[in-house]
């Protein structure tokens, strides 16, 4: 591991399982935790969140690039929720065969049609990077994805410096110790909330985590709870079914759920089709969106985190829509595209399938789906290619050039898992808030950064999926 953690270090196995038993306990004492799978919903038994023992290396230059391409991805962001020609232009082919994104575009059409009750837009979303190892030793910053709902670990990555620093302090790693970097996203992210809330412009009213029936993840919330509290912002925890049996508009729309005007909704639910259990979550969803609650994020923020306009943006000229006079932000964000791949119906769309087809292990089929695991790739890309390929079904993926980082040795400390030595690959994702009032932006801001790190065998999934584990960037 170049300048990251020493040989001797890592194969010393006395040493590693002191530090694995002080490692779990500097992790309960920082609140690094999560319920158990066993009773999701009861905080009677707790554990700490799955992390790596040492902090995984990761080049200052990439970082520093990932950190400042934020906010003017928080733009990008932000100018094609504006554009509804667009985003309709964009997200066609896709509505036309995914229920899921053909559901929410239909809130968004409908809202549009009503008119838009909230001027106040909230934005917390992240970026996610893998830095694809090249035959000639380059190693490209590449973007993942773009999340623009219920970003998570924000919370607990705010906690995981001083995890990593006791650890490698008693490793007799001070020099490495003191290149971790301080991280605070769940104050990044709280001080975007509280903006918002502070422009609804009542004190009365609350700010509405709207939650998941499976409260595993509750303590990485409450850590951006606390920091709203912390501002005399008062907080409340409600799902679509308290929505949708509790919430009421008054004539000037203004949103109450349990008798509380709500003045932020803050969506950490409703990014998967099994979120909405009924039709009357889906009418939960509409009557917030119809609400003048700032919405975080609101509808058409959503549809901008959807692959399909991912795979469009990469297209030429598309980013240059949206920054017309600004050529080096347009390349600052282009720098950091993978290739990406229609599968609509046509020449384009087939030449893909062909591509695919021929050789899948260099790509991976994306569905219109987020929260990790869903991605596919290898053999399985022929699988479902082989059975959608003459079908509009196909319109529902893209594809992706398959990033390759550089593994990494590593132990992923996991409750009830044996301790061993691991080749890991890291995500690095960065943190952006954004508040616009009207035509002025009133904040936009990187908040902070999150490492995932999982063992090089698993594909896809992330720390929520019981996939990736949290971890910390050691710069080099």
């Amino acid at each position: 591991m170049a300048q990251g953690i020493p040989g001797e270090v890592l194969m010393n196995d006395e040493l590693i399982k002191d530090l694995a038993d002080v490692a779990k306990d500097a992790a309960l004492l920082q609140g690094v935790l999560m319920r158990l799978h066993e009773t999701p919903n009861s905080s009677e038994c707790v554990t700490y969140a799955p992390f790596t023992l040492f902090p995984s290396p990761v080049p200052k230059a990439a970082f520093l690039q990932a950190l400042a391409a934020q906010t003017h991805y928080n733009t990008l962001v932000d100018k094609i929720s504006q554009d509804p020609d667009f985003l309709r232009e964009a997200l066609a082919s896709t509505i036309a065969v995914d229920d899921f994104t053909a559901k929410l575009f239909r809130i968004h059409e409908q809202i549009l049609k009503e008119g838009r009750s909230q001027s106040i837009v909230l934005g917390l979303n992240r970026s996610d990077y893998m830095l694809d190892q090249r035959e000639d030793g380059a190693s490209p910053l590449k973007q993942i994805e773009i999340n623009t709902i219920a970003a998570s670990f924000g919370g607990l990555s705010s906690h995981m410096p001083d995890v990593h620093r006791h650890v490698l302090k008693l490793a007799g790693l001070l020099e490495e110790s003191q290149r971790i970097l301080d991280n605070n996203p769940a104050s990044g992210l709280a001080a975007a909330v509280a903006k918002a809330w502070e422009l609804y412009g009542s004190k009365r009213a609350v700010v509405m985590f709207l939650v998941e029936d499976n409260q595993r993840n509750i303590i990485d919330q409450r850590c951006i709870e606390q920091e709203l509290w912390k501002r005399n912002i008062p907080t409340i925890r409600r799902r679509f079914d308290d929505v949708y049996k509790t919430g009421s508009l008054d004539q000037d729309k203004t949103l109450f759920v349990d008798g509380r005007e709500v003045a932020v909704v803050y969506f950490r639910n409703g990014y998967m089709p099994q979120n909405y259990v009924s039709e009357q979550s889906w009418d939960a969803r509409l009557l917030m969106e119809r609400s003048r609650a700032v919405k975080c994020p609101d509808i058409s923020t959503h549809l901008v985190g959807t692959k399909k306009v991912q795979q469009v943006l990469a297209r030429s000229g598309v980013v240059e829509r949206f920054f017309p006079d600004q050529p080096e932000v347009v390349k600052q964000i282009r720098a950091t595209f993978a290739g990406l791949y229609t599968l609509d119906i046509g020449p384009e769309g087939d030449k893909t399938v062909e591509m695919a087809l021929s050789t899948p292990d260099r790509f991976v089929l994306k569905p219109q789906r987020e929260g990790g695991g869903n991605n596919i790739y290898g053999s399985e890309i022929c699988q479902v290619l082989e059975g959608v390929k003459n079908s509009t079904e196909r319109m529902a993926y893209i594809l992706m050039d398959k990033i390759n980082p550089t593994p990494v040795q590593n132990y992923l400390l996991r409750r009830d898992a044996p301790l061993r030595i691991s080749c890991c690959v890291s995500e690095l994702g960065v943190f952006g808030v954004y508040v616009r009032k009207g035509t002025e932006m009133v904040m936009n801001e990187c908040a902070g950064h999150l490492l995932r790190t999982k063992s090089s065998e698993h594909s896809d999934g992330g720390v929520a999926a019981g996939v990736a584990v949290l971890d910390n960037p050691l710069l080099v």
